[in-house]
C-alpha cells in the first residue's frame, strides 16, 4: 500500500486531516456510526462515490486504525467494515461539523440525494438524556441510541425493541428542526411532530408541550 499523503506539518489539525481529510472519508465514518456495514451497503448509501474510490478509502481507513474488516459467521459469510474506538471517537467531530454546516442546507437541489438516516446525527445532537428513539419520516425509519458511549449511535429501520420515545414527523418539519429554524419541542408543541413512548425523553418532550398550555381557571 502506498504511503499516506501528509501535510508534513507538526500540528494536530494537520495530522487529523492527514487521516480524515480526503474526500468521502468522514462520510464513510457517518455511515459506519450505524454499526458494521457491508461494502455494497456503503456504496448504496454513498451516492456519487466510485467503487475504486470507496475501496481505496476503506483500505486507507483500515491502515490508519479507523476501521476494521471482518467476516460474518454463516449463514451471512460476508465481510463487513466497522469503526474502531479510534474511529468512533470522530462522532463529536461529525456532530460539530453538522452544526457548523446546518446553515448550508438551503433548498434541496434537483440532483441532491437524500437518505432518511442522514437526519440521524443532527437529531442526535438535539436530543438530551439516554434512551432508544425511533424516528419515522416519509423517506424511511431509523433509530437513535441517545447517550450511547460504545457501539452504534444510530441504526437503519425501526427500533429493535420498544423505543423509549417515538418521533413521527414529515420531512419538512425534520428539515426545519435540523436547520435550526424550529426547536424540536416547539414542533411537538405545535403538533408538527408526534411523540410516543414512556421513556424519559418522550416524557420530557410531552412535558415541554404541556407546560406551554395555559391552565384552565375554574369558576
Amino acid at each position: 500500500m502506498p504511503p499516506r499523503r501528509s501535510y508534513d506539518q507538526y500540528c494536530s489539525a494537520a495530522r487529523a486531516l492527514d487521516a480524515v481529510g480526503d474526500r468521502w472519508t468522514l462520510l464513510i465514518v457517518r455511515e459506519l456510526l450505524a454499526g458494521p456495514r457491508r461494502y455494497t451497503d456503503l456504496h448504496a448509501d454513498l451516492p456519487g462515490v466510485s467503487t475504486d474510490v470507496l475501496a481505496s478509502r476503506l483500505k486507507d481507513m483500515e491502515r490508519d486504525g479507523l476501521t476494521t474488516r471482518r467476516r460474518l459467521p454463516p449463514p451471512g459469510a460476508a465481510y463487513v467494515y466497522e469503526l474502531t474506538p479510534h474511529g468512533r471517537a470522530l462522532l463529536p467531530v461529525l456532530l460539530a461539523l453538522g452544526a457548523w454546516g446546518q446553515g448550508e442546507l438551503a433548498e434541496r437541489g434537483p440532483t441532491d440525494a437524500v437518505r432518511a438516516h442522514w437526519f440521524a446525527l443532527p437529531l442526535l445532537r438535539l436530543l438530551e438524556g439516554e434512551g432508544l428513539v425511533e424516528v419515522r419520516l416519509e423517506e424511511g425509519d431509523f433509530h437513535l441510541h441517545v447517550g450511547a458511549v460504545d457501539g452504534p449511535v444510530y441504526g437503519h429501520g425501526p427500533a429493535p425493541r420498544d423505543p423509549d420515545a417515538r418521533l413521527v414527523m414529515d420531512a419538512g418539519t425534520c428539515l426545519a428542526v435540523v436547520r435550526g429554524e424550529l426547536d424540536l419541542t416547539d414542533a411537538v408543541r405545535a403538533g408538527r411532530a408526534e411523540v410516543g413512548g414512556d421513556g424519559a425523553i418522550a416524557k420530557s418532550l410531552r412535558e415541554d408541550r404541556a407546560s406551554a398550555v395555559p391552565a384552565v381557571r375554574e369558576g
